[in-house]
């Protein structure tokens, strides 16, 4: 029950607030709670969840598990977050919680091995920001006009009456810093106003911008300097506005010696380019199947080309699973490009 702004979902109504209230406060100190974010979890899910775990613990929930599907591997810049120890394996995660928080899931697939859960919980309770959110759940809080989903668990913990402290402050700044693309994309006045509240708790910026965006292993960096030196311009692409894209493959990786989280930021060193408006980065993750990042600088809505083939986001970042060789799944975008242009029927 969101309220819709320009055709599109937008703001949570007082009710919804009011639901996700109830459905913390209806479990009580002894309740179980499973917190889960979405596969390959970057600062915002990471930083969400693990905020949202020390409030409840501020409110005298015990029984709290925190997890994500897939390997329980952190990216090394997220594995000093606060609440790291609530952390468990996918396959230790409780069965049939009393209440299940999904956090920065735009669709229970995203949750992996552990969307069943949404059914065997008694409620399930969803915080996210993305557009696209396929609206499961019992309890749904989705604002598409926040910067990161940071900005809604803020929100319920006002609502809940948990005081903001540093550890908090520190996981819903990484949260926000990142899905901001360190405070240099989906900015307002507000979200200056929110990064305040949270520096005023005494947190150190400089510290937390130096431990998730300036430190990489060298291997990355070699790594890096291969793949975007295969990075492909072609300017006629989206209607005359450009895509630039590259690939990663599981070679590159084990030939460096590096882990799949280092690819999270790949995207960062294409979509610079003067000549595309929209970048594109593939990030082989098993055979013939690639987990696909797109930005756009304005001019076209990726969300739609996201949606299309069978992922989400918003308008000027989005991502899917492709499948086939890296030149076929550039294809279906390229086949998508023309129709989410900005102004376009739908557009």
């Amino acid at each position: 029950m969101t309220e819709s702004v320009g055709g599109t979902l937008s703001v949570p109504v007082e009710a919804d607030w009011a639901a996700a209230v109830a459905a913390v406060r209806a479990v009580s100190t002894s309740g179980r709670v499973l917190l889960v974010c979405h596969v390959n979890p970057d600062g915002d899910a990471l930083g969400s969840m693990l905020g949202f775990a020390l409030g409840l613990r501020r409110l005298g929930v015990r029984r709290l598990q925190a997890t994500f599907p897939g390997p329980p591997e952190l990216p090394e810049p997220l594995r000093g977050l606060p609440g790291a120890e609530m952390l468990v394996p996918a396959a230790e995660a409780d069965p049939d919680p009393d209440l299940l928080v999904s956090f920065d899931a735009a669709s229970d697939s995203r949750l992996g091995e552990l969307a069943d859960r949404v059914t065997t919980a008694g409620t399930t309770l969803v915080l996210d920001h993305h557009a696209s959110n396929t609206g499961f759940g019992t309890v749904k809080v989705v604002d598409a006009r926040a910067a990161a989903t940071a900005v809604v668990v803020d929100e319920l913990l006002t609502r809940l009456g948990v005081p903001l402290d540093a550890e908090i402050a520190e996981c819903l700044y990484v949260a926000l810093s990142t899905d901001t693309g360190s405070f240099r994309f989906a900015v307002t006045a507000g979200v200056h106003q929110f990064a305040a509240r949270l520096l005023a708790t005494g947190i150190s910026p400089a510290d937390i911008s130096r431990r998730i965006f300036d430190t990489r292993p060298f291997g990355a960096v070699q790594l890096f300097a291969e793949v975007v030196g295969r990075a492909r311009l072609e300017p006629t692409a989206a209607d005359g506005h450009g895509l630039v894209w590259t690939w990663a493959t599981q070679d590159d990786l084990a030939r460096h010696g590096q882990p799949p989280y280092v690819l999270e930021p790949l995207i960062d060193s294409v979509r610079c380019t003067a000549e595309a408006d929209v970048s594109c980065a593939l990030k082989q993750t098993g055979a013939g199947e690639w987990a696909v990042s797109l930005r756009s600088k304005g001019a076209v809505d990726v969300s739609r080309v996201a949606v299309a083939l069978g992922g989400g986001g918003h308008r000027l970042a989005a991502g899917f699973v492709g499948r086939g060789s890296a030149d076929e799944v550039v294809d279906a975008i390229r086949r998508e490009l023309a129709g989410a242009l900005l102004g376009a029927p739908g557009g």
